[in-house]
This record gives structure tokens, sequence and C-alpha cells, in this order.
């Protein structure tokens, strides 16, 4: 998918409809001139509703909503009717979607079904006719509720992709390499940094016609969960990712100190992050013997599960695979 198609956050202004007014309407027939009170109640206002879609991949088709307006509700009239509510807007949107307050910062909803439907900015209730209001004591109530006004406000949309495996590492470090060799997805791939410049998503085959959605993000450098790099915009993708599978280059200077800056990012943007099961494969490993193998294997923590492999002549590919199913089997 391209850069300029790609759009993980819209800010937009919303507007539900306002609920109709109640009549205070007084029947009139032939035979009887004081039939008593007959006004209906008004019509509920519009909502705005939200509903997941499993064919959309960004929110590109929402960059043009700016103001998104439901119509009001009728108001009652005579014989008892109620007025039509108003129309409801329905908002499509990617499974991962969330929903923010752009004043309190309060996430208001997420959808992460395909046809999940939620109430976003409910309508004003429509108001009630004088006939509800007509007792023993008052039979000619001359009175009757306005509708409800209904609510607005600057709202955000943003994408959190939805991936059973996430690969995190610094730019350049393979994993688009990686991802174009497990699963059929074609990123950009070059010899320089930040070549992955949006989420890239494949889907990786596996045994018995199993599969799983493997996220390819843009790369992490120090400093990006203060907003260095690309990685700032993009790291709440990976709050979103069952398994991390972290990526660090066989010709990393240091592999170790470079699993432990990748990891402080993560814990510096959201704490949470890590209590995500995490693995680590060493890529290009082909180009390294088994003592520099093992000289690299001991310098690794020790709690955490590593694999040397090779996106060009694919070693350590299938047992990769295995140890990812069985992470995510075992969630």
């Amino acid at each position: 998918m391209e850069r300029g198609n790609f759009v993980d956050h819209i800010r937009i202004f919303v507007h539900s409809g306002k609920g109709g007014a109640g009549s205070a309407h007084f029947a009139r027939t032939k035979f009887n001139p004081q039939a008593g009170p007959d006004g209906g109640n008004g019509g509920r206002g519009g909502h705005i509703i939200l509903r997941g879609s499993h064919q959309l991949w960004t929110l590109l088709h929402m960059r043009y909503f700016k103001n998104v307006l439901a119509k009001d509700g009728e108001n009652g009239s005579k014989n008892k009717c109620t007025g039509h509510d108003g129309a409801d807007i329905i908002l499509e949107v990617p499974l991962g979607t969330v929903a923010i307050d752009q004043e309190t910062g309060e996430t208001e909803a997420e959808i992460l079904e395909d046809g999940q439907e939620i109430i976003w900015i409910p309508g004003g209730r429509g108001g009630l006719g004088n006939y509800n209001f007509a007792t023993s004591t008052n039979q000619a109530p001359e009175y009757a509720q306005p509708g409800e006004m209904g609510q607005e406000g600057w709202k955000a949309l943003e994408l959190k992709i939805l991936a059973d495996v996430g690969l995190v590492g610094f730019p350049n470090a393979g994993k688009s390499t990686l991802l174009s060799v497990v699963s059929a997805a074609k990123p950009k791939i070059a010899n320089y940094a930040f070549t992955t410049l949006t989420p890239q998503l494949g889907i990786v085959s596996y045994k018995d016609n199993l599969s799983f959605c493997m996220a390819d993000l843009p790369g992490i450098i120090e400093g990006a969960a203060e907003g260095k790099g690309l990685g700032h915009r993009f790291l709440r993708h990976i709050e979103r990712n069952s398994v991390l599978l972290f990526v660090i280059p066989a010709d990393s200077p240091d592999h170790n100190r470079e699993f432990e800056i990748l990891l402080n990012e993560l814990e510096l943007y959201n704490p949470e992050l890590l209590d995500k099961e995490i693995i680590i494969a060493i890529s290009k490993s082909d180009m390294l013997d088994d003592e520099l193998k093992q000289a690299i294997a001991e310098t690794l923590p020790e709690n955490v599960p590593h694999l040397f492999i090779s996106s060009l002549t694919n070693q350590g590919i299938g047992e990769l695979k295995d140890k990812l199913w069985d992470a995510l089997t075992f969630k």
C-alpha cells in the first residue's frame, strides 16, 4: 500500500440529530369538540454509528469527512402520531479502529469485529406529546416536551492494526524481506533506512491450511517514544499484536544492546507491551558460522527465546513459523 493511501488517523467534527418536539394538540371531532389531548411524541434524532468492515484496511475513505451531521427527528403531530426518527449516519471503519474524544482524550468506542456496530454519538430523544401527561386531575394538559439536543464535538478516529505477529526492529533490520518470504506481501525493500514508511500486512501460511497475520511496522530508533524518527507515529499499531518478533540483524555491533533499546522504547510508550510474548530472530544469519552463532546467543537474554534465520537461504524459516504458531495458540 502506498504511503499516500495509508491513513490511520483522522479528526472530524460530529453532531448527532436533535430530537423532535412533542405535540400539544387537542382532538376536535364533529360530535366531540373536546375529545382531549392527542399530541404525538417527537422522533429521535439521528445517531452516528460506527460499523466494522474487514474489507477496509485504512481510514483513507474518511479523509474528506470534515463534518458529520446527522438529521434531526421530526416533531410529533395530532392523532398521537409520532414523528419520524432522524436518519442515522453509519461510518464504516477498518477493524482495530478506536474512537477518541479530542477534548478529554477518552476512548469512546473500539471496533474489533466485522459487522460490529456501535452507536458512537447518540441522537437526542424525542419529546413526549401532551397525551402522555393527561391524568384524572389534569385532563387537558397544554404542554409537551421539547426534543433533546444532539451531541457534538471534535473527535478522532485512530487505526491500530490487528495482526497476530508484529515485527519490531531498527530500520533496515530485514523485517520487510522476512515478510516477503513468509507471505505473499510485497513490501518495498531497499538497502537504506526507513524503506518501510507505512505498516504492511501479510498472511503467513502454516501447516494443515492454517495461517496467521504478520505486520511489518516502520523501523524504530532510539528516542521513538519521544517522537524521533517514524516509530512514534506507528508504535500504537504494536498494541494490537499478540506476539512481538524482534528482528535484529546478524551484523549488528551489539545484539543485546539493540534488543534492550527496542524493549525500552516499547516500555516508554506503553509498559503493557512488555506483557506480550516476545521472540528474537537474528536475521541475515547466512553470514554466520556456528561459532559466531554461539557467541551471539550467549549475549542474548536467557528468558527470551531466539532463532537464527536467513530470508535469503530460508534458514530457520520453518522453525520460526513453528515457534510463532506455538506462541499464538498457547496465549
